[in-house]
């Protein structure tokens, strides 16, 4: 593809297997970005790579686990080598560890989702900097959540990494800004791959989260949150930096109003 808002970008997107990430490489390669698929898993991350080209985008995949720093330089490194630059980085990928109390959140448990949180997006927007840097033009979007903005019961380590990462991303947006880079946040609600296990988890509660929500339901990856992603990554957008956008439908406006059941306290 050689039109479109993004024609002649090349994007990274990690966790780009399934759900937000997904839906998200559909938008960039429908308006002409190359994307390099970035996930954990191998199998649902070759098949999104294959639905890419058979659009006729140009598109590769690569394995990595984000929470090791090797495997986030090597996908920039595969990124630059394979389409000749980096202009586009969404750091998306996260794994839950479940609900529980903070009293029954241990040291690793935070420590592994600093790492996923924060730890992969610093690397990654690190060795990332060097490229857009030398080509005053970068985009970089990283997803936090709503659990963090909201203090959602039961997810304290996954908050505090979310938290955690809108902080750096607005530092790089100040420190980076005159190099023509622009670092924003999103904080979606999206039937993700996390939604969908909360749905089989906690079915009650989540068709009342979707009902509570002022639009009555939950985004769509592509159409809702991919578009909004879009913007963010094309020229439109280069006024644009250090801010975070709630693309959940309004549901941001009064918090989410639910109480998970995290068993008896200790």
């Amino acid at each position: 593809m050689t039109e479109g808002r993004l024609a002649g970008r090349a994007a990274l997107i990690t966790g780009a297997a399934d759900g937000i990430g997904e839906g998200m490489a559909r938008r960039f390669v429908q308006e002409g970005a190359a994307v390099l698929v970035v996930d954990f898993d191998a199998e649902r991350g070759a098949a999104v790579t294959h639905d890419l080209r058979a659009m006729g985008a140009e598109a590769d995949f690569f394995r990595a686990d984000v929470t090791q720093k090797a495997d986030v330089l090597g996908s920039v490194a595969a990124c630059v080598d394979r389409f000749g630059s980096i202009d586009i980085l969404v750091n998306n990928a996260y794994r839950s560890a479940g609900h529980s109390r903070i009293e029954a959140k241990s040291d690793e448990v935070f420590g592994a989702s600093m790492a996923m949180c924060l730890y992969a997006a610093k690397w990654s927007m690190e060795a990332a900097f060097p490229h857009m840097r030398a080509q005053r033009w970068g985009r970089i979007i990283n997803v936090a959540s709503l659990n963090g903005v909201n203090a959602h019961m039961g997810t304290a380590d996954y908050n505090a990494g979310k938290e955690a990462l809108r902080a750096y991303t607005r530092t790089a947006a100040r420190e980076w800004a005159g190099y023509g880079i622009c670092a924003n946040i999103l904080c979606p609600a999206a039937i993700s791959s996390s939604y969908r296990r909360f749905q089989e988890q906690a079915p009650a509660v989540a068709a009342a989260t979707a009902a509570a929500n002022p639009m009555g339901r939950m985004g769509d990856p592509e159409a809702d949150i991919g578009g909004v992603a879009l913007f963010l990554a094309s020229e439109d957008a280069r006024y644009l930096t250090g801010n975070t956008l709630f693309v959940d439908g309004g549901g941001h406006i009064n918090g989410v109003n639910w109480v998970p059941d995290l068993g008896p306290d200790s």
